[in-house]
C-alpha cells in the first residue's frame, strides 16, 4: 500500500538530537540490573510518576556507527552482543560485539527492497520481511549469519501487502498481510520460515473500510508466549487490535483508544509482557498534525483497552517493554521516547532523537533503530556519576 511505502519521505528533518554519549559511570541495561537496590528504586520512582528522581538512574541512547544511512525499521536483539536490523535499500545488519562493529549482510539483489521487520534466532540464522505490493513482499531466511540467503516466499496475490513478522518459538511464524477479499492475511511457518502457506481466512472478523495495519517498525504483529499473537490496525474510521490463541487459526478483535478516522491514524505498534498485560501506542504519523492519546493498555489480553492517563506526548511507531522492571517499558517515535515504570498508564519522554522502533532482550540490553541508519543502545547514568 502506497501509505506504507509513503512513511518512510516524512521525517528526514527529525533527526533533532545526539543521545547521550557514553561516559564514565553510564551503564548499560545488563550492567545496572545486577544491582537490586538500582531497579528497586527506579520502580518505585516510576510508581510515583518521576523520572530521574533521586536515586533513579537516569536512561539516555548511545549511539553506534552502522555505517548505513538506510532507514531501519526492523530491529531484532539476540543477546546483548548478537543485533540484526533492517531496513530500505534491501539493507540487513548485524553485529556480534555488542555494537562495536556492524556488518552489512543484506541479501544480494534486494537494493529494490524495504525489509521493513526482521526476526533473529541467534548469530546465525534470521528471517526478514520485505513489505510492499505484490511481488514486493518476500521472505529471506539465513542459516550462516547472512553470508547467504535463500528466499523461501514471494507473494503471488497482487492485492495483498505483508508489513510485519513474529515467531512463538524456532519453528512457528506467522506474518499479516493488508485486507485482501474483506480480511487480513495471515501467512504462516511451521519450520522456521523456510517454508509458508497463507492460512484459511474464514476465522478472522471482517476488516473496516481503509483499515491496513502499518509496516513502521515491525511490531503491528507480535507473539507472546507460544499460541498467543496479536494485530495492529490503523486507517480506518476504529483503531483496532485483532487477538488469536492459536496461532493465527481464530481471532477477535476490539476498538482501542488511539486516535482513528484517517489513512494517517492508528496503532502503529504493539508489546505483550504476557498474554494478559500489553501497550499499544500509535496515533498520525504526518509531522504536522497532533497525536493526543497515543498510548493505550490492556489487562485481559486485549479484549479491551484503556487510555493512557498521561500518553506519550506525540505520534510513536514502537513500544517495547523492559524484562527486568515488571511495569517498565520505553515508546520510540520520530520526535523522540519516552518511558513508563506504570505499565503504560503514564509516560515521561527522557529523549528527542529520532527512532522508529525498539526492542529489549532477555539479558537486559535494550537498543533502538531509525532513519539514517541510527542504532542506538539503552544506557543508565547512576546517580551521583557527574
Amino acid at each position: 500500500m502506497k501509505l506504507r511505502i509513503a512513511l518512510s519521505a516524512l521525517s528526514a528533518a527529525a533527526v533533532l538530537a545526539t543521545p547521550l554519549p557514553a561516559q564514565a559511570g553510564a551503564t548499560d541495561m545488563t550492567d545496572a540490573a545486577g544491582t537490586a537496590s538500582t531497579a528497586g528504586a527506579v520502580d518505585r520512582a516510576g510508581a510515583a510518576g518521576t523520572v530521574g528522581a533521586v536515586g533513579t538512574p537516569a536512561l539516555g541512547w548511545e549511539l553506534k556507527a552502522t555505517g548505513v544511512t538506510a532507514r531501519l525499521r526492523g530491529l531484532s536483539p539476540v543477546s546483548r552482543d548478537v543485533v540484526w536490523a533492517s531496513g530500505s535499500a534491501g539493507t540487513v545488519l548485524r553485529t556480534v560485539d555488542g555494537g562495536r562493529s556492524w556488518q552489512n549482510v543484506s541479501p544480494p539483489d534486494t537494493a529494490a527492497l524495504q525489509f521493513r521487520d526482521i526476526e533473529a534466532f541467534d548469530a546465525r540464522r534470521a528471517v526478514a520481511l520485505s513489505i510492499g505490493s505484490g511481488t514486493d513482499s518476500r521472505v529471506y531466511r539465513t542459516e550462516d549469519g547472512g553470508r547467504t540467503w535463500t528466499e523461501t516466499f514471494r507473494n503471488d496475490e497482487p492485492r495483498a501487502f505483508y508489513d510485519c513478522l513474529a515467531f512463538f518459538d524456532r519453528r512457528h511464524g506467522l506474518a499479516m498481510s493488508d485486507p485482501v477479499d474483506g480480511r487480513f492475511r495471515i501467512l504462516a511457518t511451521e519450520d522456521g520460515g523456510r517454508s509458508w502457506r497463507v492460512l484459511p481466512s474464514d476465522g478472522m472478523p471482517e476488516a473496516l473500510p481503509g483499515e491496513a495495519g502499518f509496516a513502521a517498525s515491525g511490531q503491528c504483529l507480535v507473539a507472546s508466549g507460544s499460541r498467543d499473537v496479536w494485530l495492529a490496525g490503523g486507517g480506518a474510521e476504529r483503531a483496532r487490535v485483532f487477538h488469536s490463541g492459536d496461532r493465527g487459526r481464530t481471532w477477535t478483535v476490539a476498538d482501542t483508544p488511539i486516535p482513528a478516522g484517517d489513512p494517517a491514524r492508528g496503532v502503529f505498534g504493539l508489546a505483550f509482557r504476557d498474554r494478559h498485560r500489553g501497550i499499544a501506542v500509535g496515533g498520525d504519523y504526518r509531522p504536522e498534525q497532533q497525536s493526543p492519546s497515543a498510548g493505550a493498555v490492556t489487562g485481559d489480553g486485549g479484549t479491551t483497552w484503556r487510555p493512557a492517563t498521561t500518553p506519550p506526548p506525540a505520534y510513536r511507531s514502537g513500544v517495547t517493554w523492559l524484562p527486568h522492571l515488571p511495569f517498565a517499558a520505553i515508546a520510540v517515535g520520530p520526535s523522540g521516547s519516552d518511558v513508563t515504570y506504570s505499565g503504560g498508564r503514564r509516560w515521561e519522554t527522557f529523549d528527542s532523537g529520532s527512532f522508529d522502533t525498539v526492542s529489549c532482550t532477555r539479558d537486559l540490553s535494550c537498543w533502538a533503530a531509525g532513519e539514517q541508519g541510527r542504532v542506538a543502545r539503552l544506557k543508565l547514568k547512576r546517580p551521583g556519576s557527574g
